[in-house]
Formats: C-alpha cells, sequence, structure tokens
C-alpha cells in the first residue's frame, strides 16, 4: 500500500517512558482521520477563525511532518475540514493537531491521516479575516510546539520531543 510506505509510529506510552523530559498534552483532543497514531517533525501556525494559511500549508509537500494549527482554542468555527484533509493526505502530511475544531467529520476519517482536534463544529472559517504567523513557537495544552521539532500521537496521547527518539 503506498499510503503506509511510513514507518509505524511508536507508541507514545514507550516514547514518554524513555524520554522522561518529554513533553506531554494535557489530554483535551479528540482523534479524527483514519490513522490513530501518526509522528513527525512539527511545522507551525498560528491563526484565528481564518483557514487560508492551513490550506497554504496543507497545498505544500508534507514530507512526513505534522502541521501543528494554534487556532486560540476557538470552538466558534473549523479550522479543517474534508477537502483540506484530503490536500493533507494527498501532499504527504502525517497529521494534523488543531486546537481548535474539524468539521467534515466523515471525509476527515476516510484520509489516512491523524488529525486532533478540540471539538467538531460545522460552521467554516472566515476567509481573510485575521491574519496568521507561520514557522514561530506556538504553545496550547500545556506543550511548547516548535517548528523542526518532533510530535507523536496515538489514542492514549501526544507527546513532543526536540527530535525523533532513536529507535
Amino acid at each position: 500500500d503506498p499510503l503506509m510506505t511510513s514507518s509505524p509510529s511508536p507508541a507514545t506510552t514507550d516514547v514518554s517512558d524513555a524520554n522522561p523530559e518529554a513533553q506531554v498534552c494535557d489530554p483535551l483532543f479528540q482523534s479524527f482521520g483514519g490513522r490513530t497514531a501518526f509522528s513527525g517533525p512539527i511545522a507551525t501556525l498560528k491563526v484565528f477563525e481564518d483557514n487560508s494559511l492551513v490550506r497554504a500549508a496543507v497545498e505544500q509537500p508534507g514530507e512526513g511532518r505534522v502541521l501543528v494549527v494554534d487556532g486560540g482554542g476557538s470552538l466558534r468555527c473549523a479550522l479543517v475540514g474534508g477537502n483540506l484533509a484530503v490536500l493533507a493526505a494527498e501532499n504527504g502530511w502525517a497529521g494534523v493537531v488543531v486546537n481548535g475544531a474539524v468539521r467534515d467529520v466523515e471525509e476527515i476519517d476516510a484520509q489516512p491521516i491523524g488529525v486532533r482536534a478540540l471539538a467538531a463544529h460545522p460552521r467554516r472559517s472566515e476567509k481573510g479575516m485575521h491574519s496568521g504567523q507561520i514557522g514561530i513557537p506556538v504553545i496550547f495544552a500545556g506543550v511548547v510546539f516548535r517548528e523542526g521539532e518532533w510530535v507523536c500521537a496515538d489514542r492514549d496521547g501526544i507527546v513532543v520531543l526536540p527530535q525523533a527518539p532513536a529507535s
């Protein structure tokens, strides 16, 4: 299966046990997408109720990275929907972590990608309402996510390390 070319993600429990210094997200997230476990280098975005930069990011080659989107925790609209999940999967993103909401859950679940978000919400975001920032450290769920560091997610949670652990 060409979609499963990446090696399986290590278990977050094993990563946490072997790396006591690892950052662990507060357990705030729901799991969406066809992959319950995913890991990869971090790419960061900071946006608010406008997913224009999210679309621009997932249109780029993902190269096995995980897009971490700090949406400010807003639950007033969705930042990722079915179309963006399709783009992310087609372009090789391993997953998306959203400090905010998603929509089109059935469509997201049909994609070979992992998605974590606070909730689902049917309303779409407003384009062009707010500016955003790319590649800056973002802080939510008790963790600092830095561009190029490594994130691992599975049904037990989300763990962040400065780099991928030695396998």
